[in-house]
């Protein structure tokens, strides 16, 4: 497995309705998108580290801190009804096309999830690695409550997500009741090109679990004050990383 080509990607779009300019934003003195960067850069299985945007601000400020911008997503990649895979197909066919091959695997790092360690990024890649039957890798944390205590409204009132459960209101039973749930949080997704290739779609029929802390993830501006609420209160390395090797902003 030591020969596989491993080439991290990171997708950071220009527009954001929710929180203009999201990517960039600071985040304790720091665009958001350079701490997925530098995990990047931290992880040693990672041997490239690519970002794919649209945005010729969000590509000069991703190589000031040592990412690659070999190439400009076409616009009609970068829009909120973009999915997923077609940033991910641009990327292989662009590798494809200019230099002649792919790479085994793509690492992918949201920004949106700016807060990880790079050892846990190393294991996830040699859990993949090892389990050569997986179409993908997810990072999930459990949540607190199942999607069976969970409830939308229906008109005026309260129903269950769950109508086909036989069991009466079971959305009140324990939630030890239901088996455990998990969320997919983006602090790390590892993608085989040659699952991709076979068009059953980006993540596979064999996702492999990983587990990770809770993680914060950015939808929102106070998303961002809770993140500067942890880096405050408790550091972190990848904060660290940046102030000792970059100016702040």
């Amino acid at each position: 497995m030591a020969s596989e080509k491993i080439v991290a990607i990171i997708p950071a779009r220009g527009g954001s309705k929710g929180v203009p300019k999201k990517n960039i934003k600071l985040l304790g003195d720091y665009p958001l998108i350079a701490f997925s960067i530098a995990a990047a850069k931290l992880c040693p299985e990672i041997q490239r580290l690519v970002v794919s945007t649209d945005s010729p601000e969000i590509a000069e400020i991703a190589r000031s801190y040592g990412a690659e911008i070999p190439f400009l997503r076409p616009p009609e990649f970068a829009r909120d009804s973009s999915p997923n895979i077609d940033v991910i197909r641009h990327a292989l066919d662009w590798f494809k096309d200019n230099e002649g091959g792919e790479p085994d695997l793509l690492v992918q790092l949201l920004p949106t999830t700016p807060l990880r360690d790079p050892v846990l990024i190393g294991s996830a890649i040699r859990r993949i690695q090892g389990k050569p039957y997986a179409t993908s890798l997810r990072s999930v944390h459990e949540l607190a409550e199942p999607p069976q205590k969970m409830m939308k409204i229906q008109g005026d009132f309260l129903v269950g997500f769950f109508p086909e459960d036989p069991r009466p209101e079971y959305f009140n039973l324990p939630r030890q009741t239901f088996p455990l749930a998990y969320h997919p949080n983006g602090y790390v997704e590892i993608i085989s090109t040659s699952s991709v290739r076979t068009g059953k779609g980006l993540f596979g029929s064999k996702i492999l679990a990983f587990v990770t802390p809770v993680t914060a993830e950015v939808d929102s501006p106070e998303d961002f004050e809770y993140l500067m609420y942890i880096i405050e209160k408790k550091g972190h390395p990848i904060h660290g990383y940046l102030k000792a090797n970059f100016p702040a902003h």
